[in-house]
């Protein structure tokens, strides 16, 4: 791959990160999309203006076979429209040729969430009491019990948790902050991580950086843990636990949700837990639990099931020979109320 972009490409990515304030995260990927797609049309000897709709495609069209996940070619496609645009309002080029590609839209892949027993298998698979195996267990607790990204996990502070630790504040895409609670298990294996037989033995004799001296977490060298350090954690207990092909961290934050909506948490909480912007995202994680959505719809709507015998009908079935004289009279003021319309 070439070693540097084209300057409108940089211009680009300056523009996207200082005017648009773009996450990190996001310039990286769009810096390597961009590199790959240039370097595409040098070997076709084709300038970044020259550019047809026919080379687009085909560059997409080569990055799928070449065993790039749809999901990829659809972010590198919003790359590419992303740098035209920009060239054509700075006057760079006289058209667009990415407005003519066919769009490609991402699979409606559903999350894979593990079952709540996988879970815990994962998370029992942390033996011992050693520093490490407390870092690891609080690592994979909070996971699933946030909901939170690896890069927002592996991006914790030490201030970033209330006084009691049942809320940490998390800096999610696009620079948004949100609060996300701990639960008990979370936070009682944070706290192991936390006390003098945990972090502490993993403090080193001189911090390099500053910043790692406020981490949560820990490398074993005493720095911030990395988010390949965190998947590595992950990746460790799922294959002692036999589910390798099954986990990594985005499927805890996966479960979390899964296990949540199947638990009847209002998706309106799980949106605001997970730090979606919007709730179509959350919704795709309804879809995981059908059984769930129709054992709701049943139990919810009032005509939904065929209905039992009701108390009235039986009661009209038993009720006894409506009273004669006196007590006719005195039925209606001096009987007792309906039991459904009787005072709780």
């Amino acid at each position: 791959m070439i070693g540097h972009l084209s300057t409108p490409a940089e211009e680009y990515l300056t523009w996207l990160e200082v005017d648009q304030g773009r996450a990190r995260n996001t310039i990286i990927a769009y810096r390597r999309d961009l590199l790959a797609y240039e370097e595409f049309l040098g070997g076709r000897d084709v300038p970044i203006p020259a550019a047809t709709v026919e080379d687009i495609e085909q560059y997409l069209l080569s990055r799928r076979t070449s065993g790039l996940s749809r999901s990829s070619v659809v972010r590198e496609l919003a790359a590419i429209r992303g740098f035209y645009h920009f060239c054509v309002d700075e006057g760079l080029i006289g058209s667009d040729p990415s407005e003519r590609v066919a769009p490609w839209k991402p699979l409606d892949a559903l999350p894979k969430a593990i079952t709540e027993e996988q879970v815990a298998r994962l998370i029992a698979a942390v033996r011992g009491g050693g520093p490490v195996a407390r870092r690891d267990r609080a690592v994979l607790e909070v996971l699933y019990a946030t909901g939170v990204r690896v890069s927002e996990l592996v991006g914790l502070s030490l201030g970033d948790f209330t006084n009691d630790r049942h809320m940490a504040r998390v800096l999610g895409k696009g620079g948004r902050e949100r609060l996300v609670p701990l639960g008990r298990c979370a936070l009682d294996a944070l706290d192991q991580w936390l006390s003098p037989e945990g972090r502490e033995l993993m403090v080193p004799p001189r911090w390099a950086r500053r910043d790692d001296s406020e981490a949560v977490f820990l490398n074993s060298r005493g720095g911030r843990l990395t988010r390949q350090g965190a998947w590595g954690v992950v990746r460790r207990y799922a294959v002692a636990t036999g589910l390798a092909d099954r986990v990594h961290p985005h499927v805890l934050r996966h479960s979390c949700a899964t296990h949540m909506l199947a638990h009847g948490a209002d998706i309106r909480v799980v949106q605001e837990l997970l730090g979606h912007s919007t709730i179509a995202t959350t919704q795709r994680y309804t879809k995981v639990t059908p059984e769930h959505l129709r054992r709701a719809y049943e139990q919810a709507h009032p005509r939904a099931r065929k209905p039992a015998a009701s108390a009235a009908s039986a009661a009209v079935d038993v009720a006894p020979a409506a009273p004669t004289g006196p007590a006719a009279a005195g039925g209606a003021l001096g009987s007792p109320a309906p039991a459904h319309l009787a005072p709780h």
